[in-house]
């Protein structure tokens, strides 16, 4: 479970907000469906844990997305000027 969601959110963190409502509520679904956990309690544990998990994931992503980011816009400000006309 806790590397299936975290890829989830690691594949899918550009689109965070989606990615997290969408595992929270299908994560839960999809145990219940295959008859792996009981209704009742059993359903907000797993909807919290999926979050977790899946947050953790989103923000590994996001943190790779800024460090790409922040390294490709210093590459463009370190390029010397260009002479202009005179």
């Amino acid at each position: 479970m806790v590397p299936t969601l975290m890829l989830v959110g690691l594949v899918l963190g550009r689109w965070w907000r989606t990615t997290l409502v969408a595992a929270t509520l299908g994560w839960p679904i999809l145990l219940l469906a295959d008859d792996l956990i009981e209704p009742g309690w059993n359903i907000a544990a797993a909807a919290g844990v999926s979050a977790a998990n899946t947050a953790a994931g989103i923000l590994v992503h996001q943190a790779i997305r800024w460090a790409v980011r922040r390294a490709t816009t210093r590459d463009q400000s370190n390029q010397p000027e260009r002479p202009g006309p005179e």
